[in-house]
């Protein structure tokens, strides 16, 4: 039944007909996306005003992930949690894709992805819009869908009762940049189920942060100690990465007393914490991403606490050849961070996934030999290691 379903619902698409569909919220009206004349019937038949922007649906996130290439890795990882779902998403749309579906607003793109297991085998991306007429109710039954509607369409799918509340639409236009985003439409998802998935990773509560740190990690005192003794002695200028509320620049500070230490870390409330608790003179702290260009060099000493774990393997394959470009000749990469455990009983610091994605020690001493670095284990325990990269002398 689901292949056919697709199998028909793509024909029409394709031929440039209309389809009434039920997705996991309400029924929908679609039409091929770039069809201009498909376009403005579907707008006729809703008396919709063509002015109005309206989302493309895709039914896999990773054709949407596909077409959509420039959107950054916080972005991608956010959709990743949120998508399939009952969820509508604003994106920044810098290369104007999908004009029909944007109207006005070309810069700006509305994305769907339902889940929607008799559609699953679509491979078509659509411009869609609730089977309904504009401002009237929306259709939790084929029989709700209005007869004008059904009658007006070329393909006419029976999903059977829907849940009947459409998708929450969320803007996430400023995630990449800022970690901001806005409830447009409360829907079918609530703002708690979205602050999970979204919110906590930009908003922790600096008065609290260090105490949910030290419970998820009980080693957390130790590992952080590690790290300063790891750092060695006279390191001058320091880099750290991910310098929240200041930790772990405070021991750096203290372990090497000559030092100036430039921090970067994505939340600029978790740095006001940390500005009020270092000493002005000597550090500077600024809101970047691991991604961004570094700070400029050279640096004796480039230090991370678990921060570098949030990104993709590749991404991390890149920070390191971007931190030995920082480095001085001599200079030394101290990462500390959680791991992948060769004994996956070791794996014991809550993850949160799509947003955690720890590496192995093996694979991480690679990348940084690859890199050009003198690598070792300086300390390990359970899923935790501090590692050593060592930037030999010219």
């Amino acid at each position: 039944m689901s292949e056919s379903a697709s199998a028909a619902f793509e024909c029409c698409v394709e031929g440039g007909g209309l389809v009434v569909f039920p997705a996991d919220t309400v029924y929908g009206l679609a039409c091929d996306a770039e069809n201009q004349i498909a376009v403005q019937r579907l707008y006729q038949l809703k008396r919709r005003a063509m002015e109005k922007p309206s989302a493309v649906m895709f039914f896999a996130l990773e054709r949407a992930l596909t077409a959509l290439p420039e959107l950054g890795p916080r972005t991608r990882s956010a959709l990743s949690r949120m998508l399939p779902g009952r969820v509508s998403v604003l994106l920044p749309n810098p290369q104007r894709r999908f004009p029909l579906a944007s109207a006005t607003d070309p810069g700006t793109l509305g994305l769907r992805v339902p889940s929607v297991d008799l559609l699953a085998g679509v491979r078509w991306p659509v411009l869609q819009s609730s089977a309904n007429c504009a401002g009237g109710p929306d259709p939790r039954r084929l029989e709700d869908v209005p007869q004008l509607i059904r009658a007006g369409a070329d393909l006419v799918l029976d999903g059977g009762e829907l849940p009947g509340t459409p998708s929450t639409v969320v803007d996430l236009r400023q995630f990449e940049d800022a970690g901001s985003w806005t409830v447009i439409r409360p829907g079918a998802v609530g703002e708690r189920e979205l602050d999970e998935a979204l919110g906590w990773q930009y908003h922790f509560d600096p008065t609290t942060y260090t105490e949910m740190i030290r419970t998820d990690v009980p080693a957390y005192d130790r590992f952080q100690d590690e790290l300063a003794a790891a750092s060695g002695a006279g390191a001058v200028r320091v880099l750290e990465l991910g310098t929240g509320t200041g930790e772990t620049a405070r021991r750096l500070l203290e372990r090497h007393p000559a030092a100036r230490l430039v921090g970067i870390d994505v939340s600029e409330t978790m740095l006001a914490v940390a500005r009020a608790a270092l000493p002005a003179d000597r550090v500077e702290l600024r809101v970047a991403r691991l991604q961004d260009q570094l700070p400029e060099g050279p640096f004796d000493l480039v230090a991370s606490a678990l921060c570098v774990h949030h990104l993709e393997g590749p991404e991390k394959q890149d920070l390191f050849a971007r931190v030995r470009a920082a480095l001085a000749p001599g200079g030394r990469l101290v990462l500390a961070d959680v791991v992948i455990p060769i004994d996956p009983a070791d794996a014991i610091t809550p993850l949160t996934p799509g947003y955690d994605q720890p590496s192995s020690v093996a694979d991480q001493l690679r990348w940084l030999a690859e890199c050009g670095f003198d690598v070792g284990v300086a300390w390990s325990h359970a899923d935790l290691a501090v590692l050593v990269a060592d930037l030999g002398r010219a």
